[in-house]
Parts: structure tokens; C-alpha cells; sequence
């Protein structure tokens, strides 16, 4: 018996000696974005940033206020709305580049919104060389959900 608990030990050590293989971020243009879809990652600039919602006094530490903001961001492929939470509304200032990590698509009264939540990261980079296309919004591009019945 004590040799399988020798053996189980070693196995156990030899796991943690392994390092795990991340695996390389895939980052996608604004213009590929679809309704539904989660796991992005995009590099985008900060055109505007616009407080919705800010409510409520952080009566302690535990507890923060919330806040809300409405951020056009884009690339050099289009815009979308980036519903900025909490305290990513201080990271999104205009004329800055961000990484979106793990980002999804939120629909908004039929509408895409970019979003970040817990799993996901809004970080500041260094500025990117690229002009943002205005002209292409896809947060208003409306969408309606049809139901397919089969015959």
C-alpha cells in the first residue's frame, strides 16, 4: 500500500511540474461580430463613452455603486455600442485603444451591444494605428427573431 501512495504522489508532482499550453487569442474585426455570439477578443478604439445609469452610494466598501455607460467603440472594419459596467466606465475614455477578452454580443431592444461581464476583461493598450470606419454602426442594424416551423 505504500508504495501506490509513492506512486500517486510522484503522479500528482509530475502534473504540476507540466505547464499548461495557453491557448493564442483569435481577435476578430467589429464587422464579424453576430447576434448571440460570446468568446471575443478585439482591439477597438473609444470614439464616445455616454453615462446611462448611475445610481446609489457605496455606503461601504463591499458594496459599489452602479454605473452604467453607453461607449461607441470601433476598428478600421465598423462601430458597435459597448455597454460599459461598473468600473469599466473609468477605462473607456475617447481617443483610447482597448482590448476586449472574452467579449459577447448582447441584443438591446432588437440591436447588438458589445459587453464584457465577470469572465471576460476591458484592458487599456497602446494606441492603434488604424482609422476607425464610421460609417458602418452595426448597433443599428435592427434585428427580429423569426420562428421557422416545420411542415
Amino acid at each position: 500500500m505504500a508504495t501506490t501512495g509513492q506512486q500517486q504522489g510522484q503522479h500528482q508532482q509530475k502534473q504540476q511540474n507540466k505547464t499548461i499550453e495557453k491557448r493564442k487569442p483569435v481577435f476578430v474585426k467589429v464587422d464579424q461580430l453576430k447576434p448571440g455570439t460570446n468568446g471575443h477578443t478585439l482591439i477597438a478604439k473609444v470614439l464616445s463613452s455616454n453615462m446611462v445609469l448611475q445610481k446609489g452610494r457605496a455606503p461601504s466598501r463591499n458594496l459599489r455603486q452602479t454605473r452604467i455607460a453607453e461607449c461607441l467603440v470601433g476598428d478600421e472594419t465598423g462601430t458597435i455600442l459597448f455597454t460599459a459596467r461598473h468600473d469599466q466606465v473609468d477605462l473607456m475614455k475617447p481617443g483610447d485603444t482597448v482590448i476586449f477578452r472574452n467579449a459577447k454580443i448582447d441584443m438591446f431592444k432588437g440591436s447588438m451591444r458589445l459587453a464584457v461581464d465577470k469572465w471576460g476583461r476591458v484592458e487599456v493598450t497602446d494606441n492603434a494605428n488604424f482609422v476607425v470606419k464610421g460609417d458602418n454602426n452595426l448597433s443599428f442594424v435592427e434585428y427580429e427573431l423569426v420562428s421557422v416551423v416545420d411542415e
